[in-house]
């Protein structure tokens, strides 16, 4: 049987992919630089947004094993990923 949670990740992993392919699609439907590049920054707030919805539902999957020091230290590190990403 297949967990709920990982049910939940990959879902929105899959529902990520296909955003992704549709926007490729798109860019090279409208053919043009300018056009191609707002699509592009549009989908910079998928992936972050992504990252932290499935990094919630693991962690709330795992609460019951993990202890409070170990989330912290998980939260952080995708805080650090997040700065590192969205840091101009």
């Amino acid at each position: 049987m297949l967990d709920k949670f990982v049910a939940s990740m990959a879902s929105l992993r899959v529902i990520s992919g296909s955003i992704e392919i549709a926007a490729a699609l798109f860019m090279l439907k409208v053919g043009q630089v300018d056009k191609a590049l707002t699509i592009n920054t549009t989908l910079a707030l998928v992936g972050p947004t992504v990252l932290i919805l499935t990094t919630s539902i693991g962690l709330i999957g795992m609460a019951d094993k993990l202890s409070w020091a170990k989330m912290t230290w998980i939260l952080l590190g995708v805080a650090c990923l997040l700065i590192g990403i969205l840091k101009k």
